[in-house]
């Protein structure tokens, strides 16, 4: 009988080489479609560098202080009225005048008082001369201590009428107060005022308080006798010191603040009671602080951030430098100044910092520095006019 020859084995390797094969194939095609891709990103042009402005993170001395706004306040302040109704004689004033303290600024007719007044004075005299009889027959036991008790209490009660038609006769002359700067005068001889009619107002200028309001968490901070800078917007350029004077005892039960005096020279009159101020008392010694314009910062939700200037690392294909790079760098900041930020944690003094064109940049991105215009970076800018 013929001997039977079993062929499945080799069937079996034919479909395994087929299995290769297509495995090399199918290898191949990816591997050459890997480095078609690979030298496509090769050939692709490299991102031109991004144009920004840059700063050295530098110490600065920095003068802790708090801000606030606040009132300016004359240190004694009156409308001045009339007690009494009357027709206007005289008007000694005129707008804007400084006046001392108990000038006469108005007068009021007053001629049948001062009459009244004359002829008290003269029963007062004549009572005078009456109890300084009695007081020598008493001592000569030539009256009774009765007459001369009578004559006493007699003259006392002149004195008190005479004393009391002068009060009326003042009532009728309208006086300075205080020393000061009287307002706009609108009243002229021959008006008819009646009594409670606001006249004029005289305000003392020099000196000056200002009322402002700081949250409690900073009461700890505030001490009577702190330097206080104060900046108007009539003032431009220029700022006007004064002194923490007083410190409210209370605290605001609706704002939880507390109300805060200071008092400031007026030397020159430039200020008036009213103005609007912003004030900031400094807390505090001055300290060394890291400082960045504010413009350097990128604040974020999950923290603020710096793009800090990476050195130029390597050369490309034709042998030029490459350029730098940025990297993004948290950062703790601290209290503000003017265009100025303290640094607190996250850089060292000198490092360079993008400070203009974040908002294009990610970690590694090549960067142009262009530094010929700068960011604000001043600690007390003032209004430019142009």
């Amino acid at each position: 009988m013929p001997t039977r020859v079993d062929k499945k084995p080799s069937t079996t390797k034919r479909m395994i080489w087929m299995i290769v094969g297509v495995l090399l194939l199918i290898a191949l095609i990816a591997g050459i479609k890997v480095l078609l891709v690979m030298r496509m990103i090769h050939g692709m042009p490299k991102p031109a560098p991004f144009t920004v402005s840059t700063t050295d993170a530098r110490a600065q001395p920095w003068q802790p202080a708090l801000s606030a706004v606040g009132t300016l306040r004359a240190a004694n302040g009156a409308d001045l009225a009339m007690d009494v109704a009357g027709l206007v004689t005289e008007v000694n004033l005129k707008s804007g005048q400084d006046v001392k303290q108990g000038q006469l600024l108005l007068q009021l007719r007053d001629g049948d008082d001062l009459a009244q007044l004359q002829q008290l004075e003269a029963a007062a005299q004549l009572s005078q001369l009456t109890f300084e009889r009695a007081r020598k027959q008493l001592a000569a036991q030539a009256i009774s201590k009765a007459d001369y008790d009578a004559a006493a209490a007699d003259l006392k009660g002149r004195q008190a009428a005479v004393a009391q038609q002068k009060v009326v006769v003042a009532k009728k002359q309208l006086r300075a107060p205080f020393a000061g700067r009287a307002g706009i005068v609108t009243t002229s001889p021959g008006d008819y005022l009646s009594a409670g009619t606001m006249v004029v107002t005289v305000q003392q200028l020099d000196p000056l308080f200002v009322d402002f309001y700081v949250p409690q968490s900073e009461l700890g901070r505030l001490q009577v006798g702190q330097a206080v800078n104060l900046k108007l917007d009539a003032y431009a350029g220029r700022s006007f010191s004064g002194k923490l004077s007083a410190i409210s005892p209370k605290v605001d039960l609706g704002t939880r603040n507390v109300q805060v005096e200071a008092t400031v020279p007026n030397h020159d009159k430039a200020l008036t009671p009213g103005m609007f101020a912003k004030v900031s008392v400094d807390v505090g010694n001055q300290q060394p602080r890291l400082t960045l314009p504010q413009a350097a910062i990128v604040y974020n939700p999950y923290g603020d951030t710096v793009y800090v200037v990476q050195p130029s690392k390597g050369k490309d294909d034709k042998g030029q430098p490459l350029p730098p790079t940025v990297k993004q760098t948290f950062v703790t900041v601290g209290e503000t100044r003017g265009d100025q930020v303290a640094i607190l944690k996250g850089i060292e003094p000198g490092t360079a910092v993008v400070t203009s064109g974040q908002i294009k940049l990610k970690n590694d991105a090549p960067i142009a520095i262009d530094n010929r215009v700068k960011p604000a970076d001043s600690a007390h800018p003032a209004p430019q006019e142009h």
